[in-house]
């Protein structure tokens, strides 16, 4: 891990709001949330040995994968320290203290994921951290994140440049050629019982073609 970002984005989340984002993202009304959201993500995925996330946080959505599947190996990438330290807290968790722009894993899990993750990188480094993801699967890549059909840039609890709307997915299933989509679904911030925060999620597929 190193102390020297490449971008302002990767600067704002390793410190003091990154911090701050720590203690206001935990509890267990967003633990059944996130939940209900992987239940409904997974569900054509068949079983699952493995899985490694990209900006996890403190781990709720982790927590949640090992409450649906508890045999799971589990994995984490993150770049905040304080939410490491958490992170270090949960059982069988292998965690790597760094920025997902960069490659971490040297091996490769059944399952790469990110959620609410891709939208707070900066745009010209999407394409590292597309790779990095594609890298660490060995079957499946799941993103959940807000969706807009063109890049768009929103304000972000009064700072500009840290929010990002656009296809993810799509832009990765047009990267990779051997990547199909296998089922996509969204969670309204109005669901009555698992209220979310208008997240879109898409579940892909490495198939065996040649890649990019």
């Amino acid at each position: 891990m190193t102390a020297s970002w490449r971008t302002e984005q990767e600067a704002f989340w390793s410190g003091a709001f990154g911090d701050d984002y720590v203690d206001r993202n935990q509890g267990a009304a967003l633990l059944a949330s996130r939940t209900h959201l992987f239940s409904n993500a997974l569900k054509r995925a068949g079983g699952l040995s493995s899985a490694v996330e990209f900006g996890p946080n403190v781990g709720i959505n982790l927590v949640a994968l090992r409450h649906l599947m508890p045999p799971i190996d589990l994995a984490a990438i993150e770049i905040n320290a304080k939410a490491v330290t958490v992170l270090r807290t949960l059982e069988r968790l292998a965690v790597y203290h760094g920025s997902i722009l960069e490659p971490h894993v040297s091996r490769q899990y059944e399952l790469a994921f990110c959620s609410g993750v891709l939208i707070h990188i900066n745009p010209d480094s999407l394409p590292a951290v597309y790779d990095n993801l594609y890298n660490a699967s060995s079957r499946l890549i799941l993103v959940s994140e807000y969706y807009n059909p063109s890049p768009a840039a929103i304000p972000y609890r009064g700072h500009q440049e840290r929010l990002f709307k656009r296809d993810f997915a799509g832009e990765m299933l047009d990267r990779f050629p051997d990547l199909r989509l296998v089922d996509y679904g969204f969670q309204y911030h109005r669901d009555p019982a698992f209220p979310a925060d208008d997240v879109t999620w898409f579940l892909m597929e490495k198939t065996g073609a040649a890649g990019a």
